[in-house]
């Protein structure tokens, strides 16, 4: 067949797209979908930082309440916090703001499709899109995206169109199960967050030894570990408890009690779970872990000696805070 007599390349629909919360995660996805073709119709966003991230990635776009943004689109994207999206979703619907074949499409990891009962119940399509990576709320974001997994959770219906969205966003789709988001949501949430933490405790360990650059002396370290613990798991831990070196742990015990006590208690609990999987894979002789466990619960009682936790008056009974 001749090049001209070729039909045309199938082409995906170009969608009316409206956004429901302006934070980091809505405004930075409406504007990689804009870029993909699709129609931002208008956005919803009340905060001056969300009214900047709209100046800033969506010129042009219309600022309008939850409702009218919801009437006027045919994809409605809910980017609202975990837990203000039931809220949301209950109010559109009953404000009959959302109607039947219009795509309901959340970005919570921990919610799936029950969150979005009213809108389905008034015969919207719901999905559940959450992307797995952290957002700036700047234009950075969007070279980012480019491969970046997506949870979803939809049904067989709505299985294709969800899929175009993640490519048009650049993404990959992990399908989860609706009974699993939670877990999917945690996963991410203590191997990002609760990452953060850690690397922020370690700078102040060595700030505290008197080192002008932290993070400079970390990121070769961090990055290799990391790169090691994706591609090996449990095989790329290294490190004193891996080894038994019971003293070593023991007077990092001591120096972090009297010089970065705010640490004691992650690395105790982080020391405990590293110490439970090197003795569940064999490095670890059960004898050295006894030990071990046993520095770490002396460390435990002497800090909490130290620095005895006082209970938290009640006051909810108060006048001034009722109501």
């Amino acid at each position: 067949m001749a090049e001209s007599q070729r039909p045309p390349e199938p082409t995906r629909a170009q969608w009316r797209i409206g956004v429901v919360g302006a934070g980091r995660v809505g405004a930075v996805l409406a504007s990689s979908l804009r870029a993909a073709g699709h129609e931002i119709v208008s956005v919803a966003g009340e905060s001056d930082a969300s009214r900047r991230r709209i100046d800033e990635l969506l010129p042009g776009v219309l600022v309008e309440k939850p409702s009218s943004v919801a009437r006027d689109c045919d994809v409605l994207l809910l980017t609202v916090p975990d837990d203000m999206l039931a809220n949301v979703v209950d109010v559109l619907a009953a404000s009959g703001s959302l109607h039947a074949g219009q795509f309901v499409v959340h970005t919570s990891g921990r919610h799936g499709l029950a969150v979005l009962d009213p809108a389905t119940a008034v015969g919207a399509r719901p999905a559940a899109m959450h992307p797995a990576m952290t957002f700036s709320g700047t234009e950075l974001d969007l070279g980012r995206l480019p491969g970046c997994v997506f949870g979803v959770t939809a049904g067989d219906a709505e299985r294709d169109f969800v899929t175009d969205l993640v490519a048009d966003l650049g993404g990959r789709p992990m399908w989860v199960p609706e009974e699993r988001r939670t877990l999917y949501h945690a996963g991410l949430a203590h191997g990002a967050n609760h990452l953060v933490t850690l690397v922020t405790e370690a700078m102040e360990m060595l700030s505290a030894a008197g080192g002008d650059d932290p993070a400079g002396t970390l990121r070769p370290l961090l990055e290799a570990a990391l790169d090691n613990a994706l591609n090996h798991g449990d095989a790329a831990l290294t490190g004193p408890i891996v080894r038994g070196d019971v003293n070593t742990v023991k007077a990092h015990l001591t120096d972090l009690a009297a010089n970065a006590p705010q640490t004691l208690p992650s690395y105790v609990a982080m020391a405990r779970a590293t110490m439970a999987r090197a003795l569940a894979d064999g490095r670890l002789l059960p004898i050295r872990g006894t030990t071990l466990t046993r520095v770490l619960d002396e460390a435990v009682r002497e800090a909490a000696a130290e620095h005895p936790v006082r209970p938290v008056p009640d006051t909810t009974t108060r006048p001034e805070m009722r109501g």
